[in-house]
């Protein structure tokens, strides 16, 4: 049967692979930097996914701890109360009734926030790693903004405080290349979450990440088809 699930290994393989072919064309740049670090994010990624997939035992022993309690002292403080008519007007008896409706619904509020607690704390964070992902995504993107093909060979409107391109035509078209991957990469990892948790809060945030890489790297391709027309012009 082929497997439908993400491999959280291969993709550090892949993201591990990238950060070398950085390094062989550009080892002193800030992109291999990032790569580095976006590579010990997704390695720590793996283990806190595994982790929010896996149940929370001592907190859901803890939440039917107090769900035990809070309903044995419903039921005894219920066993103290007498309902005989014959000691009881039915005005007390209204205000018995209420009483006890209103201790049901607290109950009932407090059994589903300690229920569905495990859940939240879980969301909560892989939220926070989530938006780890989504800060690397944008600087994915500080690194390519001025990676211009018009700046190729020192462009001839530069000013002095204009962005300088120290790079082949090819050599910037791989630099775009490495980025856009990237960008791929950062949205495979934010989707271990949402294997591992399928949320409807973590699976929006994911869908969001996916669509912020997916706008940054279409940005990207827009530079690398320049830059393929103009290898095709020389």
């Amino acid at each position: 049967m082929e497997n439908k699930t993400l491999d959280p290994d291969r993709i550090l393989a892949t993201i591990h692979q990238l950060e070398n072919r950085i390094n062989d064309r550009f080892p002193n740049s800030g992109l291999k930097k990032v790569c580095h670090d976006f590579y010990q994010i997704a390695t720590e990624s793996k283990v806190r996914a595994a982790k929010i997939a896996k149940p929370d035992i001592p907190l859901r022993l803890m939440s039917f701890l107090i769900i035990g309690i809070g309903l044995g002292g419903l039921v005894y403080s219920i066993s103290l109360a007498d309902f005989k008519m014959e000691n009881n007007t039915v005005t007390n008896l209204i205000t018995l009734a209420e009483a006890i409706f209103n201790d049901l619904m607290l109950i009932g509020a407090a059994i589903f926030f300690l229920v569905t607690i495990e859940v939240r704390v879980k969301r909560k964070r892989a939220i926070k790693r989530l938006n780890e992902l989504r800060n690397i995504a944008h600087v994915v993107d500080m690194h390519q903004l001025t990676k211009d093909p018009s700046r190729i060979g020192g462009g001839k409107n530069n000013t002095v405080h204009s962005p300088k391109v120290e790079m082949t035509l090819h050599e910037l078209q791989r630099y775009l290349d490495y980025c856009s991957e990237m960008m791929s990469l950062v949205a495979k990892v934010a989707a271990i979450y949402s294997q591992s948790m399928p949320d409807d809060v973590v699976v929006r945030s994911v869908n969001e990440i996916e669509s912020l890489t997916t706008g940054l790297s279409r940005k990207i391709w827009q530079k690398i088809v320049i830059l393929q027309e103009l290898e095709k012009s020389n």
